[in-house]
C-alpha cells in the first residue's frame, strides 16, 4: 500500500484540476501496432525511394504520443494520445529546456499512483525533461521531422551515427517502450527502431 505521505506529495504535485482530467485510460494498456522491420522493405527496388518508405516508418514511432508529447513546439509539454497541455501547469525555463523543477513531481522512474487517483502512474527517468525548441516537432509533417534531424545544428549536433545511436541505445528513449501503467507504448521495439534508422542512413538518408 503507498505510504499516505506519499500519495500527499504525489496530489500535491498533480494538484485538484490533474485529478479531474481524464489524462489516462483505466483498461491496460493497449496492444499497439508494430513497426515494419527493416528487411520488410528491401522488395523496393529504387534506393532512394526506399530509404523515403524506410523514414515514413520511422515517422510512425517520432509522430507517436511517447515521442511527441516531449518534442512541443510550445513552452509546455504536452499530455497523452490527444496531446493536450500538461497538467499541472508547467513552462519552459530560460534556456529554453525544461528539466530540472520536472523532478518536483517525476522521480528516477515510473511511480505507480494508489487506486483512489484519476491516473495510473507518473512517469519518471533520471534524465526526465522537455526537449528544447530546436527539436520540436509538433505540427510538422514527417518530412519536415527528417530534415531537421538530419540538420546538426538542430538535432544537438549528432551526425547520423550519433542519431542512430541515440535511438537504438539511450535508455531515455526506451522509455517510450515502457511508460507506466496507463499509457500507450510506442510502436515497435527500441531495437526495431534502431534498425530502421540504420536501413535509412544506408539507403542514403532520403527525407519523405
Amino acid at each position: 500500500m503507498l505510504k499516505s505521505s506519499v500519495l500527499i506529495a504525489a496530489i500535491g504535485c498533480m494538484g485538484a484540476a490533474a485529478l479531474s482530467v481524464a489524462f489516462a485510460e483505466t483498461e491496460p494498456n493497449p496492444v499497439v501496432h508494430e513497426l515494419k522491420g527493416a528487411s520488410e522493405f528491401e522488395l523496393i527496388a529504387d534506393q532512394e525511394e526506399r530509404s523515403r518508405a524506410i523514414f515514413a516508418e520511422i515517422g510512425k514511432l517520432l509522430t507517436h504520443p511517447r515521442c511527441m508529447n516531449c518534442h512541443p513546439a510550445g513552452d509546455h509539454p504536452l499530455q497523452d494520445a490527444d496531446h493536450h497541455l500538461h497538467m499541472p501547469p508547467v513552462w519552459r525555463s530560460n534556456d529554453q529546456h525544461l528539466g530540472s523543477h520536472c523532478a518536483e513531481c517525476h522521480t528516477d522512474h515510473n511511480f505507480t499512483l494508489h487506486e483512489a487517483a484519476s491516473y495510473q502512474s507518473i512517469p519518471g527517468h533520471p534524465r526526465w525533461g522537455l526537449a528544447p525548441l530546436s527539436m520540436a516537432w509538433e505540427g510538422k509533417t514527417v518530412g519536415d521531422i527528417c530534415r531537421q534531424l538530419k540538420d546538426t545544428d538542430r538535432n544537438g549536433g549528432r551526425d547520423l551515427a550519433m542519431l542512430q545511436e541515440h535511438i537504438a541505445k539511450d535508455d531515455l528513449v526506451a522509455w517510450g517502450w515502457s511508460p507506466g501503467l496507463g499509457r500507450e507504448p510506442a510502436p515497435g521495439s527500441q531495437k526495431t527502431a534502431g534498425e530502421l534508422v540504420q536501413a535509412w542512413i544506408n539507403t542514403g538518408a532520403q527525407c519523405p
